[in-house]
């Protein structure tokens, strides 16, 4: 990873910090003119728009996710999964990019592979892998909750390693708001696209449908015997009778969710590694908050702890300053974010 250039960029985002804080959210429809008989008052975690269908609309308002299946072509596919190798082989370094991997191989001497590599994140200056933040059929979904001017906010190619008998390759139950700084909530999905066939066996996502109607719950890490991956943080209280659903998916598939959603995923107990891309989409018009003092504050501290290891800029470097380097503008205009 180029840490100058990083280091650069964070510099200069924190420079523009003193611009004008955001405006109200204000929904737009999607595309072209929506006739008065689409609108439906009931809906307040999708826009009006002429992509999902009325049946679509009302799932994902109940449950908090749609799965849209073959939304992404075997050749994209094939492209991602070449440049994660290009990336894991260190054949390319964009700046900002983390590697991260397995708790249990974090500390070996392993070469560089894809074999050891568990999570590429923040790859938007990778251009090829970002394209996937940027494709027609992706965004024309996205724009259904985000609005025209869409950001993208959070990167991950994740690749679950085979699950070397403790059990790390879990995923802890979690709301993807603990980790972001922005609001409203409703403004905010993500997509997360499998790359080969996914089920409970290589661990799938399992999502707790409903849940994103609720507030934002409390996370810290699990205590698990076998060890916990670096911020996997997990709700500490949830209602263990809350209905479960695997989702079961087909390489190309794309699931959109809510950030409330609560959701996490099983071990790997195949011995491949089971791959998927994803990114976390926001509406430009969203406006950041300040998250002392609140539930959010211990994954700010370790965020910014994180980014001063690495870039090596302190001078008071909050959430939100990280957030500001990872975002980038994928349609419209970059309002607030």
């Amino acid at each position: 990873m180029d840490g100058a250039r990083a280091a650069s960029r964070l510099r200069v985002v924190l420079g523009h910090l003193g611009c004008p804080s955001a405006g109200a959210v204000i929904a737009h429809p999607t595309a072209g003119a929506i006739s008065s008989a689409s609108f439906h008052p009931q809906f307040q975690y999708t826009l009006d728009n002429n992509v999902l269908s009325l049946e679509q609309r009302k799932f994902y308002e109940e449950n908090g996710f749609l799965v849209i299946k073959n939304l992404v072509s075997d050749a994209d596919i094939e492209r991602f999964r070449n440049e994660f190798e290009r990336l894991c082989r260190q054949e390319v370094k964009p700046a900002g990019l983390m590697l991260m991997k397995d708790v249990t191989i974090a500390k070996t001497d392993l070469a560089p592979s894809e074999r050891v590599i568990t999570k590429a994140q923040d790859f938007q200056e990778d251009e090829e892998l970002f394209r996937y933040c940027t494709l027609p059929e992706i965004l024309k979904y996205v724009e259904c909750f985000t609005g025209p001017n869409i950001m993208a906010m959070h990167t991950m190619l994740i690749n679950k390693p085979p699950d070397s008998g403790k059990k790390t390759s879990r995923h802890p139950l979690h709301q993807d708001l603990h980790y972001f700084p922005f609001r409203p909530s409703n403004s905010i999905v993500c997509a997360w696209t499998a790359m080969e066939h996914i089920d409970r066996n290589n661990g799938c996502l399992v999502v707790l449908p409903g849940t994103h109607k609720g507030t934002l719950k409390p996370h810290d890490y699990p205590q698990w015997e076998g060890g916990v991956n670096i911020m996997f943080h997990g709700i500490q209280d949830y209602d263990e009778n809350n209905a479960r659903v695997h989702l079961v998916m087909e390489k190309g598939d794309t699931v959109f969710f809510h950030p409330l959603l609560i959701h996490g995923s099983g071990q790997n107990r195949t011995q491949g590694f089971r791959k998927a891309i994803s990114c976390h989409f926001a509406s430009a018009n969203c406006h950041y908050i300040d998250v002392k003092g609140t539930s959010q504050e211990n994954i700010e501290n370790e965020i910014v702890s994180l980014a001063e290891k690495l870039y090596g800029v302190k001078d008071g470097v909050s959430l939100k300053d990280v957030w500001r380097f990872r975002g980038r503008l994928v349609k419209g205009q970059r309002v607030n974010l």
